[in-house]
This record gives C-alpha cells, structure tokens and sequence, in this order.
C-alpha cells in the first residue's frame, strides 16, 4: 500500500518528474502526458459517479481502480509487461471484463441510427467527457510507444475502456432511448 506523508516535494519545480523506477524526465515527454491524461480520464469518471447508483456505479468505481493501475503501468519504464511484484501492468483480463460488460449492456439497447450528442442524463453527459478523455490518453500512449516501450495491453485497455464508457453512457440514457441523436445539417 502507498503511505503519502508529504504531498510536496518540490522534486516537479524544475519541470521534470520521476517514473516508477526513479527516473527523472520532463513533464512534457509523451509517457508522462499518457499517464497524466489517464489520471485525467478518471477524475472525470469520478464526476461521473456522482450522478450513478448500482450496477453502473461499480463498474465504474472498478474501472477507477483499474486506472490506476493503468497509469502506472505506464509510468513504469521497460520492456517486461509482466505483471509483478514491484510494477503494476494492465493485463488481458481486465480487457476482457470490459468487453463482457459491453455485451451485456449492449444486449439491451436500443438500435443506434445517428451519431449521439453528448447529453440525456448527468451521467451519461460526464461519461461521453470521460470517454473523449479516454481516447486523448490512448492516443498520448500510443505516442509515447513511438518512442519507447510501452504495455500494448495497456492501450488495448484504453481503447476497450472508451467503448465501454460510450455503451455504459447509452445504458444510462434508458437503454439509449433518452439518447441524444446528432441531425447532420439541421441549424443550416
């Protein structure tokens, strides 16, 4: 378990901050922006929550937990994706229980016939900024992999998760029936 004693450490003052092995790197290198828009992601989560009760709510109190877990797994340098003692690593079946959850939310709801505006319920609003919030942290670790190694589950993870929250979002929405549907063209 992680003990913070002192929030502040004045070690980022310089523009540079420390990876899970120790290593100091600015705060602008791709990896950091990857775990950094991750921990994003899951804040926006968190607003989320308040607005859900129930099966939804811990889903997403789960997924908050595995993000976590994802960001440091990005935030750990190397090439050993395996899960261990010392690093934390997303792993396949964390990416199959989101996609066990989509199907069976999917299972559900009604036919999708245009684009969905963000919108219907509090919820599934805060879920679409989620989601959006989820696809920029996707597209910042593939950057950072450009570059140097990192988890290809871990992506896989963010783009499952996106989906997810999009499906979840529609759920919320009464099985999509209070979805709000883009209408190409109509304000022109």
């Amino acid at each position: 378990m992680v003990k913070l004693t002192k929030i502040y450490t004045r070690g980022g003052d310089t523009g540079q901050t420390s990876l899970a092995d120790g290593r100091r790197l600015s705060k602008d290198e791709a990896r950091v922006a990857a775990y950094g828009t991750t921990d994003e992601a899951n804040a926006a989560i968190g607003i989320a929550r308040l607005s859900t009760t129930g099966d939804a709510d811990s889903m997403l109190s789960r997924i908050q937990n595995d993000l976590f877990d994802v960001g440091a797994d990005l935030a750990t340098p190397g090439d050993d994706f395996t899960p261990g003692d010392m690093a934390l690593r997303a792993t396949e079946p964390m990416v199959v229980r989101l996609e066990q959850e989509i199907d069976q939310m999917n299972d559900t709801l009604a036919d999708l016939t245009s684009f969905i505006l963000p919108g219907g319920s509090a919820a599934s609003a805060y879920l679409h900024l989620a989601r959006t919030i989820v696809r920029r942290a996707e597209r910042d670790a593939i950057t950072a992999s450009k570059s140097e190694p990192i988890n290809p589950i871990a992506i896989k993870y963010l783009n499952r998760l996106s989906d997810h929250l999009f499906v979840l979002a529609r759920h919320l929405n009464d099985n999509g029936k209070n979805d709000v549907l883009w209408v190409p063209g109509a304000n022109r």
